[in-house]
């Protein structure tokens, strides 16, 4: 993936339908968890089912509804100091927004949040998507892109979400 311009964003869903995965772009501002939570729910997949977000290439989110609860994973805590979507997410987490000072946040390296056992189910264990997560030689679009190989849909990951392979 080429990264000579900063930002890429996308919004995927991903289902486990008929034996393979589907997956979809579909648009998301990134402004609240609902949009993301929403998308994946109306597939009303009878498998696996859970949203992959690229804001900015600045952090990733893995979105997984379940019937009791919405299961987060945000790559990158620090983005919540002054990132509202992000914030969000950590407030869904339950978790505090880093106490850092925004100017900082270029001389902070950042850390994963959230539940690391969000695809355990479907073969990526906590220790795995630790790894993937805290890789930082990878953008977070990478990241995704790897977390979708290791999966089985890198391909379909690139074509949904228009990226370059």
């Amino acid at each position: 993936m080429e990264h000579e311009e900063y930002g890429v964003s996308f919004a995927v869903t991903v289902a486990w339908v008929d034996g393979s995965w589907a997956v979809r772009a579909f648009d998301d501002d990134f402004r609240d968890l609902d949009t993301s939570v929403a998308a994946v729910r109306d597939l009303r997949s009878e498998g696996a089912a859970f949203a992959l977000l690229c804001v900015d290439d600045d952090y990733f989110v893995i979105v997984r509804p379940t019937p009791d609860r919405i299961h987060l994973l945000l790559s990158d805590a620090t983005m919540a100091v002054d990132d509202d979507f992000a914030a969000t997410v950590l407030d869904e987490l339950d978790a505090e927004i880093p106490d850092l000072d925004p100017d900082e946040l270029d001389d902070v390296d950042g850390w994963p949040d959230g539940d690391f056992d969000i695809l355990a189910d479907l073969g990526i264990s906590e220790e795995v998507l630790g790894v993937i997560v805290d890789d930082p030689d990878l953008w977070p679009s990478e990241q995704i892109l790897r977390i979708a190989g290791e999966l089985g849909f890198g391909d379909d990951l690139l074509d949904a979400a228009g990226l370059d392979g």
